[in-house]
């Protein structure tokens, strides 16, 4: 795994910048807004620094693709690992001390394969031997059986979150693997947080199309928020200084067609219902130049082929005229078994990015964990009520990892 920390004056070009130098695939682990000390502060501005994270090929394993007691959150607190929420700055520790990990020499002649180490490479790099980002100051060591309680703490923390059991073996026998047995608490959390955000990967959100209108498609099951989501995401665009179009084929439902309507009317944009695929051709024709189309699709049962056929045909015959993104629309409070069937029935139609909504009706966040794995979709927004345009916001994976090792 490569580690490094970029500063910049917003988290926006700190990516930026680490995206040039290690390519797409990095992942932000960490964001601190740093304040200027003194005299400085009267001369220069904040910034803010992130730590990012790649990981390299011959590491990456293979996938498939409520909070815990409060005496587990008191133990994983005691060990000097924060995973208490800030809303402005992430305040804890997810360095690693490389006396903790297992150099490729010694993973090899464990575990066997390929070692990519260079002991030439001095820059501030770390490669899959060392995560260092900045050494942490010697700590307690365990013994086996103290290890085994850790490994056993966390992994049921992770499963009382409802993280899929196959997920948590396979990322606690991952971390068994890579750090010595005598490794402190915090760290072995600090590996795992790190995992876990790995595996969520960066959000992929709606941008311009290379050339000519991006037409945009919500779907999902009837009651997730679909309406709303949109609006908030038109708001958003909107005021960015884009022109929007929303179309609607969801005729099914006249409340949901006027719901719409009503907010393309407060934000002063088109709005067509489209109720056949040369309605929707022709409402394609008027609004080609705009930025974007989005559009409202009928909120149904995933069992309900006739309907899953007659999106397919619209979804098909705009990929025809311009380039265009789906976004599946899941309730973070629908049980496990339920997402699993929703979201294979929507690959039946197109591959899709990944909306959950209903945060604030959750306790438990780890059924977004195990659908994206198991979809191998993007992450994209995630909304946590009723407020337009206010209640959304990009999918931020160190909160909902954070959530998913007991944090509050």
């Amino acid at each position: 795994m490569i580690i490094k920390k970029y500063q910049a004056k917003t988290e926006a070009a700190a990516m930026k910048q680490a995206r040039e130098e290690l390519g797409p695939g990095c992942v932000s682990l960490n964001v601190k807004e740093i304040k200027q000390k003194g005299i400085m502060k009267l001369l220069k501005a904040p910034y803010v620094e992130v730590t990012v994270a790649l990981e390299e090929e011959n590491e990456t394993s293979s996938t498939s693709t409520t909070t815990s007691a409060e005496s587990e959150r008191k133990i994983f607190k005691s060990s000097g690992f924060d995973v208490s929420v800030d809303d402005n700055t992430e305040t804890y520790n997810t360095d690693l001390s490389e006396k903790d990990v297992l150099t490729d020499e010694e993973y090899d002649a464990l575990y066997g394969g390929d070692s990519s180490y260079d002991p030439s490479n001095n820059d501030n790099q770390t490669n899959q031997a060392s995560y260092i980002v900045d050494p942490v100051e010697e700590e307690e060591e365990y013994n086996d059986s103290d290890m085994d309680a850790v490994y056993e703490l966390i992994a049921q923390t992770l499963i009382d979150n409802e993280v899929d059991e196959d997920y948590v073996d396979e990322i606690i026998d991952e971390a068994k693997a890579r750090l010595k047995n005598n490794t402190p608490m915090d760290t072995v959390l600090s590996y795992i947080y790190q995992r876990l955000i790995l595996r969520f990967g960066e959000p992929v959100t709606i941008s311009h199309a290379s050339k000519g209108v991006k037409i945009i498609f919500f779907v999902g099951t009837t009651g997730v928020g679909k309406t709303t989501t949109i609006a908030k995401i038109a708001s958003k665009l909107f005021v960015e200084g884009n022109k929007v179009a929303l179309f609607t084929s969801d005729t099914y439902r006249i409340a949901a067609a006027e719901q719409l309507r009503s907010y393309a009317n407060i934000l002063s944009v088109p709005f067509r219902i489209v109720y056949t695929i040369d309605d929707f051709e022709e409402g394609f024709e008027q609004f080609k130049d705009y930025d974007y189309i989005l559009v409202d699709t009928v909120g149904h049962s995933h069992k309900n082929k006739e309907l899953k056929a007659d999106m397919k045909k619209f979804i098909d015959c705009s990929k025809e005229k311009a380039e265009t993104e789906v976004y599946l629309v899941l309730a973070a409070s629908t049980k496990m078994k339920d997402l699993i069937h929703i979201a294979d029935s929507y690959l039946e139609i197109s591959n899709y990015r990944l909306i959950f909504t209903k945060l604030d009706e959750t306790y438990s966040y780890g059924t977004i964990f195990n659908i994206r794995l198991h979809t191998n979709a993007p992450m994209s927004y995630v909304t946590y009520g009723q407020n337009v345009p206010e209640d959304i916001d990009t999918f931020k994976p160190q909160q909902i990892v954070k959530k998913l090792l007991g944090g509050q």
